[in-house]
């Protein structure tokens, strides 16, 4: 009996061997099996192969040139562009140590103190003043700092009035620093210091932006018939572990790697996905820098008054001085600020304000908007298209939140379009026949007046080192740069980056320190150029609001206002004769 059951047991298995055989024999005639007869097999597969992200993470060599030295060789010129925006956003480090410091000897907020520094000769506070606050930080045991390197946010504001400005934060890098503040209105006015990070907080960030470019990951799904795998994606792939499939882009020269699949080619991928993020990357001692409420985002007292009253301009200065303010340029100003809840800025173009979808549709009439980069520009459609019920959303089956998404009016001939950024994108999933670079969209536009293009590309870039995210601005530079050539009168507006809220695991992968550094770059690279930009930043710094990824809708709004303004500025009124 048991003789028979061995071999009825060979039998089988021949059997499965000779149809599996078969099967990867003749895999492209199995290809053109009614889809009906393998859905459901496939189906089956797909759920479990997304359920499981691979076990097998690569190990990376912590070199901080990895990421860097992939793609295209950068020109001499490249390089040296490269070195000074590097240097331009250098950060205080820590000194060196043994040992990581412990808690005790690292900064700490409610230790730390501010101080309003009086006016030169005790004079009251006037509008067109500056405000200057000293800020001298101390350790958990009440020690003074006499190194720099915090990273501290200022604000200057008056929530019953819906009025902010943000400050302007000066390291000495002896422990102390200044907060600068324009005194822009009348009345009481709150002086607010924040300590996002501490000095040893800040170490960990860089140390993780430049060893550590895999501790967000990405996958891939490939098919062929109903046969599938997934593989992890990246930038940053080691070459050594096993063979790789190049998505590098032909254009650009963007690098882009997936580990090939074992039984599939790398021309069978099907999308691109998140696949998640890499836990424990920092030590215990290390966890401690990051507590919400201790260390994190948390404000710093002051050793005195909090509060200042602010007197209107002194006399001498009214003549001197047009209908709006502006502070003395050899003081620091911001880009603009909040008064009633509105944005006001500071030099540049006046803001009109878009308060009913009429207006928006006048001002966008016979115009093709294209937006393009991560979800805070995803917002900005979604804002327009729900204020604006004459834009209709044209069903284009995308998935929701990733797009691209399309909104038509065609009373006013107006057409709005989304589109992500091309990898690393941490969307859900994109299909791989909709993951494009930018720049090449950009090339792909005519141009002309009534063409407008809106960027926001900053919140996937935090992880990487800082060379990924100017390659690919030089990239989209270069292509804002031939659009213009050639159709000159096109509008290009750029939305900065904009503070969140954070805890420690999104301070890991998405700290406000890591978008401050791109935002910098991004400033300094398109700046002298025909473009436009809306101060996100700024704008969330000065609101009295709670910081998040996708600001509330009154700081939406005022967004929109400012780039509307830019589509359609106010016009000059000749001077009468």
């Amino acid at each position: 009996m048991c003789r028979n059951l061995s071999n009825y047991a060979l039998i089988f298995l021949f059997v499965a061997l000779s149809g599996l055989i078969f099967l990867l024999r003749n895999i492209h005639t199995v290809e053109n099996w009614n889809c009906h007869t393998v859905s459901a097999l496939y189906k089956l597969q797909s759920r479990i192969q997304s359920s499981f992200i691979p076990v097998n993470l690569p190990t990376f060599h912590h070199n901080r040139t990895f990421c860097a030295n992939l793609g295209q060789k950068p020109s001499p010129e490249d390089e040296l562009e490269e070195r000074y925006l590097l240097g331009s956003i250098a950060w205080p480090r820590p000194p060196a140590r043994s040992a990581p410091p412990a808690l005790r000897q690292t900064s700490d907020p409610v230790h730390s103190l501010f101080t309003i520094l009086p006016t030169r000769e005790g004079r009251a506070w006037h509008v067109g003043d500056q405000l200057e606050v000293l800020v001298q930080m101390h350790d958990f045991q009440g020690r003074p700092k006499h190194y720099g390197g915090d990273f501290l946010l200022a604000r200057l504001h008056t929530p019953e009035l819906g009025a902010g400005v943000a400050g302007q934060v000066l390291d000495h890098k002896n422990g102390l620093y200044s907060a600068l503040f324009p005194l822009l209105w009348l009345g009481s006015a709150q002086v607010e210091i924040t300590m996002v990070h501490s000095s040893e907080a800040v170490a960990v960030l860089r140390r993780l932006r430049e060893e550590r470019p895999d501790r967000v990951f990405f996958k891939s799904l490939f098919r062929l018939g109903f046969l599938s795998e997934t593989t992890l994606c990246n930038i940053c792939l080691p070459p050594d572990q096993q063979p790789l499939c190049n998505y590098t882009d032909l254009y650009t020269g963007e690098p882009w790697y997936c580990y090939k699949p074992k039984m599939l080619s790398c021309d069978t991928r099907i999308n691109h996905a998140k696949g998640g993020y890499l836990k424990h990357l920092i030590t215990n001692r290390e966890a401690l820098l990051f507590q919400s409420g201790v260390n994190l985002k948390v404000a710093i007292h002051a050793s005195g008054a909090d509060r200042i009253n602010v007197l209107p301009r002194r006399k001498d200065e009214v003549g001197a001085e047009s209908s709006s303010v502006k502070p003395d340029p050899t003081k620091f100003a911001p880009s603009g600020f909040y008064y009633a809840d509105s944005w006001r800025p500071l030099g540049g173009t006046s803001v009109r304000r878009f308060n009913d979808s009429s207006a928006i549709t006048q001002c966008l009439k016979n115009k093709v908007v294209n937006m393009y980069g991560d979800s805070t520009a995803r917002q900005w459609f979604e804002y327009l298209t729900e204020f604006v019920p004459e834009l209709k959303e044209f069903n284009l089956h995308s998935p929701k939140n990733v797009g691209p998404f399309m909104a038509v009016e065609s009373t006013n001939n107006i057409l709005l379009k989304y589109r992500c950024h091309g990898p690393p994108i941490r969307f859900s999933t994109v299909t791989a026949s909709e993951l494009r670079y930018v720049s090449n969209e950009l090339d792909g536009l005519a141009g002309g007046p009534d063409t407008v293009v809106v960027l926001s590309i900053w919140s996937h870039f935090s992880t990487f080192p800082v060379e990924v995210y100017i390659r690919r601005l030089r990239h989209i530079r270069r292509a804002v740069l031939r659009l213009l050539d050639r159709a000159p009168g096109t509008v290009v507006v750029i939305r900065s980056a904009n503070l969140q809220a954070l805890d420690q695991e999104v301070s890991l992968y998405n700290s406000d320190w890591f978008s401050l550094q791109l935002d910098d770059v991004l400033r300094a690279m398109f700046r002298g150029l025909n473009v436009q930009l809306v101060d996100a930043w700024q704008m969330s710094a000065a609101h009295h609001l709670p910081h998040a990824l996708h600001p509330p809708e009154v700081i939406v709004k005022n967004m929109i206002d400012v780039l509307l303004s830019h589509i359609c500025p106010e016009e000059k009124k000749s001077p009468q004769t």
